[in-house]
């Protein structure tokens, strides 16, 4: 039996919790996910221009294991000066790793979307920014639509932005995911409205959204002429002790979840990235019954559960979008979509 985590979203994996900063007027944010403890971190970058931080130090052949949080920003590359505030105000509380010489060092890696010049007014996110999402930050429900990362988020010519969801396992694992959608691919069918990953919908979880409407793999008009703005990045969680290893697995496979519900998805000009991380309250297997091959069972399925709920975070961020301006969200533009 599956279900939804009680949140549906991904602080459904104890021990996270997230935070938004959102400026209406840049029309741009940061989003940021703190791990409680240190968890095992993973990536898979997909996209054909990226912009990251830390994401090197995260190769299952590299030194650290374990991060304090993962940053989801806007504002292309200026939004990594917002990591700043983060990276701040984990040392003031004395999280992050610690070196022979007593020095903590917050581990925060960091992928950014491009949405500048879509607000009002000019300008950059800071290390202010980064600081206030932190202290906005929450183990409880998640905001989605128009906030943090996904403020200024355009999908496929429609108002793109932050979603979340996740899922209860009946082997007593929790995975979560949160997406922030700014693709240059979209997620429907523009001749019908229908969303190409509709049919991953778990308990009802998209409300009056029709299941009748027929979806084709036509190329999307958007593509041709002015794709250069686009990206979309997320968090993948899990409450299963997993190594580096594993946990990278986990996100290879979750950006999967990316392309079932994206079409182009990864394109030359997205800088696609799904991190992942393994809070590790629970082992994969016990005892005797721990063996190679089951082991790879168990983290096949979450994986594979991580791809789903990446592509239902990425429809509940379409659906709680709101009109920008030009930039006309789903709700708006397909009102037959809903019953």
């Amino acid at each position: 039996m599956r279900r939804v985590g009680r949140l549906n979203a991904i602080t459904d994996v104890r021990g996270l919790s997230v935070g938004h900063f959102t400026d209406l007027d840049l029309l741009s944010g940061i989003t940021v996910v703190l791990a409680d403890d240190e968890a095992v971190g993973g990536v898979d970058v997909r996209g054909g221009a990226p912009g990251t931080r830390e994401t090197d130090l995260l190769s299952p052949t590299n030194l650290i294991e374990s991060v304090n949080g993962i940053a989801l920003c806007g504002n292309s590359v200026f939004g990594l000066n917002a990591v700043g505030g983060i990276v701040r105000f984990l040392e003031e509380r004395g999280r992050g790793h610690r070196t022979e010489s007593g020095h903590v060092v917050p581990i925060v890696p960091a992928a950014v979307l491009f949405d500048l010049g879509r607000g009002v007014k000019a300008g950059h996110l800071s290390e202010k920014s980064g600081y206030s999402a932190c202290e906005s930050s929450s183990s409880g429900s998640i905001a989605e639509g128009n906030v943090g990362a996904g403020t200024g988020a355009i999908v496929g010519g429609l108002k793109g932005g932050i979603g979340t969801a996740s899922e209860i396992l009946s082997e007593g694992f929790t995975v979560g995911a949160l997406v922030a959608i700014n693709s240059v691919g979209s997620p429907v069918d523009h001749e019908t409205g229908g969303f190409y990953a509709r049919h991953v919908e778990l308990d009802g979880e998209f409300g009056n959204l029709r299941s009748d409407m027929s979806v084709h793999r036509a190329p999307n008009p958007m593509f041709k002429g002015n794709a250069t703005q686009h990206t979309t990045i997320g968090v993948v969680a899990t409450n299963a002790k997993l190594s580096k290893t594993q946990v990278t697995k986990v996100a290879q496979m979750a950006n999967d979840g990316v392309a079932r519900a994206i079409y182009p998805a990864h394109t030359m000009f997205d800088g696609d990235a799904i991190f992942a991380l393994a809070t590790g309250e629970l082992e994969l297997l016990e005892g005797r019954s721990r063996t190679p091959r089951k082991e790879a069972e168990i983290l096949s399925l979450l994986g594979s559960v991580s791809a789903d709920a990446c592509s239902r975070a990425i429809i509940h961020a379409i659906l709680a979008a709101e009109t920008v301006g030009q930039y006309i969200s789903y709700r708006d533009k397909y009102r037959g979509a809903f019953l």
